[in-house]
């Protein structure tokens, strides 16, 4: 044939050295392009997801997940492989799961998946399991079919709930935003998803943590901190068991007080201790009602009421659910107070400034103190004692 040249025994070598160098290299072509097969699939499989399309999903791998799916609005559904291990016909892909829910996250949520897959005779891969790698929270539908209901400021996605269950919880959401916009200001999105799992152990699989962490916990809000302005993409997550106990006063006070995380997060880093964070919300979420300080603060009340004051404002220790339920009710209870002195004797304009000024510093060192000075012109331990003095004042 024109052009062929014949091949030298120091050629043969050289080939040799060089295809077994390539092997060694990043796993080898044949892996790499097992990983490059594993991403298309994927990608398809991504694409039958946004475009709802069950034959497509099919043709994927297992259906598992598509039908937990289908209620929730998505704008973006992605995959990216972060590594293969095969053996043979099987492998196992670490990757993660990128996806928006359109009309309410700014930002994606991000969460690692670990996929089983096959491949069959004639080569093709195809996924046999999608769950969440280790340490890491479900989604919603891992755990069943997700119910959703539109409010006018909220979505809410559900499973194992009633469509009128639901409803409820729309009602309270809806309620929530203009409390929050009218106590944190209209900078913000202006809209919340809440997610109600079907019971406590939901609820702790979708933070990836023990139920007891969260027993008598009625909510948390997920998402991520310091984002300098942009709308991270949070998450109202419910503990339908501890909410279902609360009347409906508490309800909306609760759902208020996560709204309020939800509108803050921009601005909360971790540079804010958390009876700025969880004081601020329970402040916005009591404001405006009629329930008395003693009622609002009974742990905190019952100590000052024995000549126990607290001796400095809460650490974040505090704050753990799963310690002592007195110490995190004082806890939460001081850090009202503090902001309610704040809002009280500055006026609402300073807190809101306040905790703002702390946001911005990078590092928790010296946050505290240089706000107070710029916002509220006095050092830590004038208003610790100013302080001190307004919870005896308020709760005897």
């Amino acid at each position: 044939m024109a052009g062929r040249r014949r091949v030298s025994g120091a050629s043969v070598v050289a080939l040799c050295l060089l295809l077994v160098s390539l092997v060694a290299c990043g796993g080898g072509p044949a892996v790499d392009a097992a990983r490059a097969e594993v991403q298309s699939l994927l990608d398809r499989r991504a694409e039958a997801v946004l475009d709802r399309d069950a034959a497509a999903y099919a043709r994927t791998g297992t259906r598992t997940g598509f039908a937990g799916l289908r209620a929730v609005p998505l704008a973006d559904w992605s995959y990216r492989v972060t590594a293969l291990d095969r053996t043979g016909d099987t492998a196992t892909a670490a990757a993660d799961l990128s996806y928006r829910v359109e009309g309410h996250d700014g930002s994606p949520v991000v969460t690692a998946r670990s996929l089983s897959l096959s491949r069959d005779a004639e080569g093709r891969w195809s996924v046999d399991s999608d769950r969440p790698a280790a340490k890491s929270g479900q989604q919603l539908w891992d755990q069943g079919t997700v119910r959703a209901v539109r409010g006018g400021r909220s979505l809410v996605l559900g499973v194992g709930q009633s469509a009128d269950t639901l409803r409820d919880y729309a009602g309270l959401a809806d309620r929530s935003v203009p409390a929050v916009s009218g106590a944190w200001g209209p900078r913000w999105a202006g809209r919340v998803v809440v997610l109600v799992p079907a019971n406590l152990e939901g609820m702790a699989g979708l933070l990836g943590s023990p139920a007891s962490s969260y027993r008598g916990i009625a909510a948390v809000t997920t998402g991520a901190t310091g984002t300098g302005g942009r709308a991270p993409a949070d998450r109202v997550i419910v503990n339908p068991e501890a909410f279902g106990l609360l009347g409906d006063p508490g309800r909306q006070i609760v759902l208020t007080h996560e709204t309020t995380h939800v509108a803050t997060r921009a601005h909360t880093s971790a540079a804010t201790p958390l009876w700025l964070s969880e004081g601020f919300a329970d402040w916005v979420g009591y404001r405006g009602g009629d329930r008395h300080p003693d009622e609002a603060a009974p742990e905190l009340a019952y100590a000052v009421g024995r000549g126990e004051v607290p001796a400095g404002l809460p650490d974040d220790e505090d704050f753990g659910f799963a310690g002592d339920a007195d110490r995190l009710a004082r806890a939460y209870e001081s850090g009202w107070l503090a902001c309610r002195l704040i809002a009280e004797r500055w006026g609402e304009d300073r807190l809101r400034e306040f905790y703002r000024a702390v946001g911005t510093h990078q590092d928790r060192e010296g946050a505290v103190e240089d706000a107070m000075h710029r916002v509220l012109a006095l050092t830590r331990e004038e208003f610790t004692a100013q302080w001190q003095d307004y919870v005896k004042a308020t709760l005897t």
